[in-house]
Order: structure tokens, then C-alpha cells, then sequence
């Protein structure tokens, strides 16, 4: 149950802070994992995001925003999120040529 939350609230996060479209063809959904103890949970998030793209501000935006969105919907303390980027995703119909 806490996965699908942050999922989703990875999703919306994503879609949201780093601009990346919830219907483009390139970006694959967010997925997450979560390791509960204590009334404490620790999360593992895992999505794309577009490049060009400032990755270290988006990442923490999203990771504050995933986290406090668990926290709200689950009453859980989210004591660590990590976050992996899986690739980045140009923009549909960008040029692929070559830069000079």
C-alpha cells in the first residue's frame, strides 16, 4: 500500500516539479519500494525524467514532496527517500542533430 502511494505521488510530483508530461510516449511510470519498521518507513523511488533538466533540484523537490505527501496519507515518519533516475527523456520531435 505505502508503494502505490509513493508512486503516485512520485507521478504527480514528476509531472508537476521536473515538467515531464503525464501522457509523452518516453518517460516509463514511476515505480517505488518501501521497507516499513517502527512507524517508520524508509523508500526507494525510481523514475525518468527530461533532459535538459536541472536533476538535483528536481530530485529533491520531488523527494520533499513524495515524502511529505506519504507522511500526510499514511501517517508514517518517512525517515529516508533515495531516489534513482533511470534515464532522461528528450523532448517529443526535439532535433537530434549535431551541436556546433
Amino acid at each position: 500500500m505505502v508503494e502505490r502511494i509513493a508512486a503516485q505521488a512520485t507521478r504527480t510530483s514528476q509531472t508537476g516539479r521536473a515538467a515531464v508530461p503525464p501522457d509523452r510516449g518516453g518517460p516509463t511510470a514511476p515505480s517505488a519500494s518501501a521497507a516499513v519498521r517502527s512507524g517508520s518507513v524508509r523508500l526507494h523511488l525510481a523514475l525518468d525524467l527530461p533532459y535538459p533538466t536541472d536533476i538535483p533540484e528536481a530530485c529533491e523537490r520531488i523527494r520533499q514532496d513524495v515524502a511529505e505527501r506519504v507522511a500526510t496519507l499514511t501517517g508514517l515518519r518517512v525517515g529516508e527517500v533515495t531516489l534513482t533516475v533511470r534515464r532522461l527523456v528528450t523532448a517529443a520531435g526535439a532535433s537530434r542533430g549535431r551541436v556546433r
